[in-house]
């Protein structure tokens, strides 16, 4: 009988031959890759019944290069539960709740996935129910004008929140040609503008919507044999597109950039201070670097979180890293203060916790305490069928395998101080940052 993965992974972190690396993600699984560039990952558990199905699609707001059409891989997060000519929304919904069915969708820059949870009783019923509409999705203009309103007012949600604003406008500080400019949900004129764009979405779902950027992962009390015909079955005949985005390279920044968001009631200030910093990596060591960097520089433990949220009170947020992304992205520390004359000591207490490590070597206890707490916290996060899926699927938008996760914490094992000043000194400079504050009304 197969160990749970819960002592499997814990395994893996207390035990290490000289001539392998002991993997993060030990459990078994198997690969298969179809003539038609579809990927499927069966993951067999030991939690008896339940299966967590992940359709991770390779596209996600990065992947929106024409001006004037952010917004739609989100979009499409939406109108795919619209269905098709043969299985329309209520037939979808009542074969998904026959088979007791918890069903979702997210969309990130990356990345689009939809996701459900069900009694393996229902695999083979939802198998093909998903093939249905990922290869016929049906809709009208009228629902996409629905669809697209709906995604307005999502936005306008979304925007009552600070800190929505505040990342929104960060990114659009930052970025100059790189469609990393733009959050998932998209700019607001382009958001505005969607309900006259229906001929466009049916351009964008064909181009995307194809199984070289698909991959699909089943995982839980399956046998990877039945799971592979059932694939083949619906999804063998899928046709492979041809479509191929140009990702825009973004420019060099060479100077410090700032901008302020006025908010137009009273909130606390908020601030986000963020560097360019290099694409996900799990073959270099800056990926694993800069994520360490973010545990000892504003983790709960950090003296910079201490001294600024317990002792001095000065902020009651304080989080901060690097974004995994795909392209060069930003690792950002975001703050809530608690009083505008503080932003500016804030910023420069950021900017100088960062600077720190450019100088400073960390204690080798330190970074082997932090590379531990990574491992464990990431080991115990994986204690069921469905967070195993979740934690595949974000590995797969990045290297479209589970075995970036094992190269990744191999890496973790590898990182010096010597890494963690390098990596700093290369990025943490000035002509990489972009400092943006938020605040209310200014007291007349």
């Amino acid at each position: 009988m197969r160990r749970p993965l819960f002592a499997l992974l814990l395994a893996s972190i207390s035990m290490m031959t000289a001539a392998e690396p002991r993997k993060i993600f030990d459990y078994p699984y198997q690969q298969h890759d179809f003539p038609n560039g579809l990927r499927l990952f069966t993951v067999p558990t030991d939690y008896p019944n339940i299966v967590a199905l992940y359709i991770v699609v390779n596209v996600g707001s990065r992947n929106e290069v024409e001006a004037g059409k952010s917004g739609f891989a989100h979009f499409f997060e939406h109108v795919m539960f619209r269905g098709t000519k043969k299985n329309p929304p209520q037939k979808w919904e009542a074969t998904m709740k026959a088979a007791g069915a918890a069903t979702n969708a997210f969309t990130s820059d990356d990345l689009t996935a939809y996701h459900a949870t069900f009694s393996k009783q229902g695999l083979a019923s939802i198998l093909e129910l998903e093939a249905d509409r990922f290869q016929n999705l049906d809709y009208s203009e009228s629902v996409f004008r629905t669809e697209a309103l709906a995604v307005n007012g999502e936005y306008n949600k979304n925007s009552a929140a600070p800190t929505s604003k505040l990342s929104e406008k960060l990114r659009d500080t930052a970025y100059d040609a790189h469609t990393y400019k733009h959050t998932t949900m998209g700019f607001l004129a382009d958001i505005k503008a969607m309900p006259d764009q229906y001929s466009y979405s049916r351009q964008f779902f064909d181009r995307f919507y194809r199984p070289e950027y698909t991959t699909i992962l089943v995982v839980g009390d399956v046998k990877p044999g039945e799971v592979k015909a059932l694939v083949e079955k619906h999804w063998g005949g899928w046709k492979r597109g041809s479509y191929a985005p140009a990702i825009p390279a973004e420019p060099p920044q060479t100077a410090e950039r700032r901008a302020t968001v006025e908010w137009p009631v009273a909130t606390p200030p908020w601030l986000a201070v963020g560097y360019k910093v290099p694409a996900y990596s799990d073959s270099t060591r800056e990926t694993a670097a800069l994520n360490i960097i973010s545990a000892l520089a504003f983790g709960p433990t950090s003296p910079a979180y201490q001294r600024l949220v317990i002792q001095e009170q000065k902020v009651d947020v304080l989080r901060g890293g690097a974004q995994q992304r795909v392209d060069p992205s930003l690792f950002t520390v975001f703050s809530r203060v608690k009083a505008d004359k503080d932003v500016d000591l804030i910023t420069e207490s950021i900017v100088s916790t960062l600077n720190g490590f450019k100088d400073t070597l960390v204690d080798a206890k330190k970074l082997d305490a932090v590379k531990n707490n990574l491992r464990y916290s990431f080991a115990l996060s994986m204690d069921n069928s469905e967070s195993i899926a979740e934690a595949l699927a974000y590995a797969v938008a990045l290297r479209r395998t589970p075995e970036t996760l094992n190269k990744l914490y191999a890496m973790y094992d590898q990182i010096t101080p010597e890494d963690l000043r390098e990596v700093a000194r290369k990025y943490f400079v000035a002509n990489g940052r972009t400092v943006v504050t938020l605040s209310g009304p200014k007291a007349k």
